[in-house]
Order: structure tokens, then sequence, then C-alpha cells
């Protein structure tokens, strides 16, 4: 069985509510790589505050970092004790010159109609 596509979660929308294990995509500037813990750090600004997200690389590498690009990264949310969850990617890919404002309005257009679809499907089964 395939894994699930993963749900967009904004950088600044990742934290302690997100569930065990949900699949989900994200995207921030690679701010910070270490090699020796497999692990990356994904930054991402959004009004006045600097957003982290950090990713467990460890079933990706090895990988050509670049740091100050921009990445997506698709994986799945791992809780510790403490922090907010990690990433484990499956997928870790630079996309930099993608237009951010233009996925963030992309991302914004789907929810809305995956939101007025479940509306429409709560209404057609009354």
């Amino acid at each position: 069985m395939l894994p699930n596509a993963g749900v967009y979660y904004f950088p600044w929308e990742i934290n302690s509510s997100v569930p065990e294990g949900e699949t989900l995509r994200t995207f921030g500037r690679l701010s910070c790589y270490n090699l020796a813990r497999s692990e990356a750090i994904l930054s991402a600004q959004h009004s006045a505050a600097q957003h982290h997200v950090c990713v467990d690389t460890r079933l990706v590498e090895p990988f050509e970092a670049q740091l100050g690009s921009l990445y997506m990264v698709l994986g799945e949310a791992e809780h510790r004790e403490g922090e907010n969850p990690v990433i484990k990617a499956r997928i870790l890919t630079c996309v930099e010159g993608m237009n951010v404002p233009l996925l963030e309005q992309a991302v914004q257009e789907q929810r809305k109609y995956f939101s007025e679809r479940q509306q429409r499907m709560g209404t057609d089964t009354s």
C-alpha cells in the first residue's frame, strides 16, 4: 500500500498539534545541516517571526546540501520529548527559484476547494 500524498502545512503551522505519523509536506530555506546527526533545519519568515522546522534526513542521504536554498520536504511527523515535531523526510528536494507567495496562494486555494467539497458532500448525504 502506498503512503498518503501528504497534506501541505506551512512551516509556522507545524507544532505539537500535528498528529504523530501524519504525512505532510512543507518548505523552507536550508539554514543548517548536520551530516553527523542527519538533521537539517528549514527556516521560513511569516509576519514578523522566523519559523524553523527540523528534518531527519537519514532516509534521503546522501544529498548535496545547499545552505540558503529553498527546499521542499515530504515526510512523516515524529514527536520528540519537549520539542516541536521532527519531519522524517522521504523526499527532500531543492526548489530554488520557486515562487513562494504563489505556492502559499495555491495551498490556500486547495484548502478552500477541499473545504467546499467536504461541505457539499455533507449536504448531499443528508
